[in-house]
């Protein structure tokens, strides 16, 4: 071993981004190895490598005593003074054992254990990148499918789009770009295994947080989501700035903003509402795109009862009473929706004005 074969290790490290300190106890620790296969395991050994010149060093450690029992562990006082008359009893003495062809044995060892120390080392890096990028959005790149799995490049680590984390009825292609949102990642034997999601809620939060700068600057805030992947979401939002809207802000000028959203889900329709302290008011803006003209919240059965337009009554509902369940779903109330000629009102019902209190992408 010489000093182009450090050089080199140094170079190789840093391409990598591994520290040198992690190399240099990689190869120390193949020689030592290798020295205790190929030169006998009685000894207790230390390898010193010298990371200018590459020279290595096998230093034999050794107790000093009066009386030695064992010749590979101990060495007596006498013998030790003669090396040096310093030595005192109890001592631990280092001895030069290096074999003289032991260059090249180490060699060979040496770069097997840096090439796994390298490939431990980049799987341990690329799992810190991405454990502390969970909850977050990830760009990446289509590479395969596999049993319905889709397998996605994201520059050094590969993820994996579970067929009950797709979007029902999305279709996804080779080499298409795609953005996903990363629930999990878990340690194998194999390096870490980064488990995306197209359905999660977290997504569509996340997707609002980078196109409007209002919530990544934390002037608006995100309250709820809820969400029917590939279908329709409801969102709700909240600001303390009287003087920003937060669902205009949402929205984007001539809906912008919102589009881009729509179109990274491919489609799938967004409600954004917004959100009120007063459960009628914040449940009949969940129910946007309809108009509620009348509600009672039952803080006790935590239920809301609301009034409709008798035309409006299947709109407040929704396809399958999809409006209405993901209203019940952003809110957290369960909702009774009834039609203005079915309904028995009373005084404790709240009426709202005809004005606007929520937007909307676009209705059923």
């Amino acid at each position: 071993m010489n000093a182009e074969f450090v050089q080199a290790i140094l170079e190789l490290g840093k391409e990598k981004g591994i520290s040198a300190e992690v190399l240099y106890e990689a190869v120390e620790e193949a020689l030592y190895t290798a020295y205790k296969k190929n030169f006998g395991s009685a000894q207790n050994v230390r390898v010193d490598l010298n990371k200018e010149t590459g020279v290595i060093y096998v230093l034999a450690r050794k107790n000093i005593v009066e009386e030695v029992s064992d010749p590979a562990l101990e060495i007596s006082l006498e013998d030790a003074k003669r090396i040096n008359p310093k030595y005192q009893l109890e001592d631990v003495i280092e001895l030069e054992v290096t074999p003289k062809n032991f260059g090249r044995i180490a060699a060979q060892n040496a770069k097997q254990v840096v090439v796994q120390r390298i490939r431990e080392a980049e799987r341990g890096l690329v799992f810190e990148k991405f454990s502390s990028r969970e909850n977050d959005i990830v760009n990446g790149i289509v590479q395969r499918m596999e049993n319905k799995n889709v397998y996605i490049d994201l520059g050094r680590a590969e993820a994996i789009l579970m067929q009950n984390e797709q979007i029902l009825g999305e279709t996804y292609q080779t080499h298409d770009r795609i953005k996903t949102y990363i629930v999990e990642v878990k340690k194998t034997s194999k390096g870490p295994q980064i488990m995306v999601s197209r359905t999660h809620p977290g997504l569509l939060k996340r997707l609002f947080e980078l196109e409007v700068p209002e919530i990544h600057d934390g002037l608006v805030e995100i309250k709820s989501v809820a969400r029917e992947p590939g279908m329709r979401s409801k969102i709700s939002v909240y600001t303390k700035d009287e003087s920003i809207d937060p669902v205009g802000a949402c929205v984007g000028q001539k809906g912008m903003r919102v589009q881009a959203i729509v179109n990274e889900l491919r489609g799938e329709k967004i409600d954004i509402v917004k959100f009120s302290n007063n459960p009628e008011q914040y449940v009949a803006n969940a129910l946007s795109p309809a108009k509620v003209l009348m509600a009672q919240a039952d803080e006790e059965e935590k239920i809301c009862r609301v009034v409709v337009p008798d035309y409006q009554l299947s709109l407040a509902i929704g396809k399958e009473g999809q409006n209405a369940r993901l209203a019940a779903k952003l809110t957290g109330w369960k909702i009774d929706i009834k039609s203005e000629s079915q309904a028995n009102t009373t005084d404790d019902f709240i009426v709202f004005p005809d004005e606007e209190g929520s937007d909307n992408n676009d209705e059923d």
